[in-house]
């Protein structure tokens, strides 16, 4: 078919050479659209990691509930961009905190790429370097999050990757949990803004949604924890963490069934073993061990305190579909690893909390930090319910 339609433009040409022109114009825009599409050939030996985490707290019926994830401390370095309050209002409410989402890039050779992140019924908070754009720019009035008319999204444009970039990243005198990312292999990147180039070894970023979980995970009344699964995707690995006090456990199954009951973790366990099993775990999915290794550091303080939580590696088309990611030039490969931090209210918990505020203990109190109000309301209405 092709080749006629060659032969008789071809023929025609001679005749009407404008014309001969103009259709193979067209024909030219045509390809050109088609190879920008998935077809488009890969960018040679350019790689793509990320990894991320997800926090919620699961409300009374297993579902992620509503809460206030912007509250308490950013916990960033000062150099790190945000949202002001006159963008970004306070207690904005959702079911999912975004944390420390960093991309990765790897080449041998130096490169400038355009990547772009979107977030469903979602708002990118916290960023670095230097974004092109992130949108909606203007000042979000309405504190429900599930009310959004437009998703967030966050542009870099014109990130130069530089295999041979030497020198010192941005760094603050005290420490935070943030530079733990940047101990891995990566390719170094810059970009230059009206103020000056920033160096990075990753793109980073932030941000709250009020997307459901692709799980639902409920306690039974003897302790037992029922997981379901909600995504078309399997689950690959589940962890029931524990801790009370210098005391904790966990329980790991991989590969669970789309149902699967956990029973409660013996505190018996020690920190340094669940931290080798999840660097484990993290490598199975994809991560080069120094990444899994970053990941697990950076995380260390938050994923092992005090409560009770389910830990759970995010289906990759589950992630896909609310975090859709674009980069351009395409990589070889593009590895996305979130884990799921879902924070579950047990009545140890629970009493700790009602006990804490009794006595105004601000120890203990601190110890559950942003995850008090749910905690308090959720325990409320299991109060009311029992009373009606």
């Amino acid at each position: 078919m092709n080749k006629r339609i060659t032969q008789f433009l071809l023929r025609r040409g001679a005749r009407f050479p404008f014309l001969c022109l103009f259709v193979f114009g067209l024909l030219a825009c045509f390809f050109v659209g088609w190879l920008t599409a998935d077809e488009q050939p890969a960018e040679p030996g350019l790689i793509a990691h990320e990894w991320g985490t997800f926090t919620a707290v699961a409300g009374n019926d297993g579902r992620a509930a509503e809460w206030t994830p912007t509250t308490g401390s950013t916990d960033l370095p000062g150099f790190v961009e945000h949202f002001s309050d006159v963008n970004f209002k306070s207690g904005l409410r959702g079911t999912i905190r975004m944390e420390t989402p960093v991309l990765y890039f790897y080449t041998s050779h130096d490169l400038t790429v355009s990547v772009k992140v979107a977030f469903a019924k979602g708002v990118i908070s916290e960023w670095y370097p230097h974004a092109t754009r992130v949108q909606p720019d203007a000042a979000i009035s309405n504190t429900n999050l599930s009310e959004l008319k437009t998703d967030g999204t966050i542009v870099w444009n014109q990130v130069t990757l530089l295999p041979s970039l030497r020198g010192e990243f941005p760094r603050e005198r005290l420490a935070n949990r943030y530079y733990a990312a940047r101990e891995t292999s990566a390719t170094p990147l810059r970009i230059k803004t009206a103020m000056g180039e920033q160096r990075e070894k990753f793109l980073f970023y932030r941000g709250v949604s009020a997307v459901a979980l692709p799980l639902v995970a409920r306690l039974s009344t003897n302790g037992n924890l029922l997981v379901k699964n909600l995504n078309v995707d399997a689950i690959p690995t589940l962890i029931f963490f524990e801790r009370r006090g210098d005391h904790m456990g966990y329980r790991v199954v991989r590969e669970p069934s789309d149902e699967t009951l956990l029973e409660p973790p013996v505190l018996t366990d020690d920190l340094d073993s669940l931290r080798t099993e999840l660097e484990g775990i993290l490598t199975s999915e994809g991560l080069y061990a120094d990444e899994a290794q970053a990941m697990v550091e950076t995380w260390r303080d938050s994923w092992f305190e005090e409560g009770s939580r389910l830990i759970y590696i995010v289906p990759r088309a589950f992630l896909d579909m609310i975090l859709p990611l674009a980069i351009n030039p395409r990589p070889e490969q593009v590895l996305r690893v979130f884990v799921g931090r879902l924070e579950i209210v047990t009545p140890a918990t629970a009493d700790a909390v009602e006990t804490a505020l009794a006595s105004k203990d601000v120890a203990t109190l601190s110890k559950y930090g942003r995850f008090l109000e749910p905690i308090h309301r959720m325990t409320m209405e299991k109060h009311t319910q029992a009373t009606r």
